[in-house]
């Protein structure tokens, strides 16, 4: 079994404390993945945020660090604890944490999707899930822990930007932030998130219907100065059919560029009244 792709890390440059995260675009399917897939690709391919990792372009271009997933999230996810697994995949059984997304078939190896029920033809081994955590899990969360305290060292502070996207459904908004219920950023943040988006000309709730996942979970450290905020957006507001780039999607690249740099530059402007303290 070859081995699965570490992320692809562009160190953060420029004046703003920003680090982009983008857990689940990675599009890499190893053979040993597909063979393993009992629906084929396209099954696996349901899983992904098609093209978020080509979104943040824009936010890249203004100096904003990024972590990318490569490796698929059909094969690990990045957005999940390692021990966040439903139970009837993992062989043997026993040892794992069964949250209710886990039992849903969405942990940190999926199991199963709404549309095409189970993704397997047979159970992974711990020694499997172990080589897909070392490959790609592992990596993805050292090298963010690593440029949030690089970010943190030379400003003093460091935001982090979860980037994802969402199935269009109805009644959905445009755009959806997390923090955790206020747990992995400021209150502040959010407010400005929220008031970014509404100027920019997109509806946009708070952590409904989602709040954040492990990236936030384990990143996200207000009360040490690393704020972190989860950012899905509506893939109607960026897709053609297809899955191609539609109309909208250098507007998307763009609402990304204005958070990185209206959120930096406002967590710049509140940690130098503290430091001067």
């Amino acid at each position: 079994m070859t081995p699965l792709p570490p992320p692809v890390v562009h160190p953060q440059r420029g004046p703003l404390p920003v680090l982009l995260s983008v857990p689940h675009a990675g599009r890499d399917y190893p053979g040993w993945l597909l063979a393993l897939a009992r629906q084929g690709l396209p099954s696996l391919r349901a899983l992904e945020d098609p093209l978020v990792d080509r979104l943040v372009w824009r936010a890249l271009g203004c100096g904003a660090g990024a972590v990318m997933a490569v490796a698929p999230r059909a094969a690990v996810d990045c957005n999940r604890a390692e021990d966040e697994i439903d139970p009837a995949l993992i062989h043997p059984p026993g040892g794992m944490r069964a949250t209710a997304r886990a039992r849903g078939g969405l942990g940190v190896v999926p199991s199963r999707t709404a549309a095409h029920g189970n993704l397997w033809t047979r159970p992974l081994s711990r020694d499997e899930l172990e080589r897909r955590l070392d490959g790609a899990h592992r990596p993805y969360h050292r090298a963010i822990a690593a440029h949030l305290a690089l970010i943190a060292d030379r400003f003093g502070c460091a935001l982090l930007l979860d980037c994802h996207s969402m199935p269009a459904s109805k009644g959905t908004p445009q755009i959806v932030f997390g923090d955790r219920h206020g747990r992995s950023a400021a209150p502040w943040v959010m407010a400005e998130a929220l008031a970014i988006a509404a100027q920019a000309g997109f509806s946009a709730s708070a952590n409904d219907p989602f709040a954040g996942g492990h990236v936030l979970d384990r990143h996200g450290s207000p009360a040490e100065g690393v704020q972190a905020l989860q950012i899905e957006v509506n893939r109607r507001c960026y897709l053609a059919p297809g899955g191609q780039p539609g109309p909208g999607f250098d507007s998307i690249a763009g609402l990304l560029e204005l958070l990185a740099v209206r959120l930096g530059a406002a967590l710049l402007e509140r940690r130098m009244p503290a430091a001067a303290e």
